[in-house]
C-alpha cells in the first residue's frame, strides 16, 4: 500500500495493520533463524511499513496535517 492509501484509513484499521505487520515480522525472523530464508530484505520492509504506520498514528495524535 502507498502512504495515502494508509492515510485514508481509521486509526482503528490502522493498528490492526500494525498488528498484522508484527505477526509477519516474527514469522519472517523465525524463517531467518531457522535458515529458510535467504533474502532478508523483507524484514526490512516490513519494520519500515511499521514506522509508517506509528508515524501517521502519532501525526493524527499530534493534531498534524499532512498531504
Amino acid at each position: 500500500m502507498k502512504i495515502k492509501e494508509f492515510r485514508e484509513l481509521t486509526t482503528e484499521e490502522l493498528n490492526k495493520k500494525i498488528d498484522e505487520a508484527k505477526d509477519e515480522l516474527f514469522k519472517l525472523r523465525f524463517r531467518l533463524a531457522t535458515g529458510q530464508l535467504d533474502n532478508t530484505m523483507p524484514i526490512q520492509e516490513v519494520r519500515r511499513r511499521i514506522a509508517r504506520l506509528k508515524t501517521i498514528i502519532r501525526e493524527r495524535e499530534l493534531g498534524l496535517k499532512r498531504a
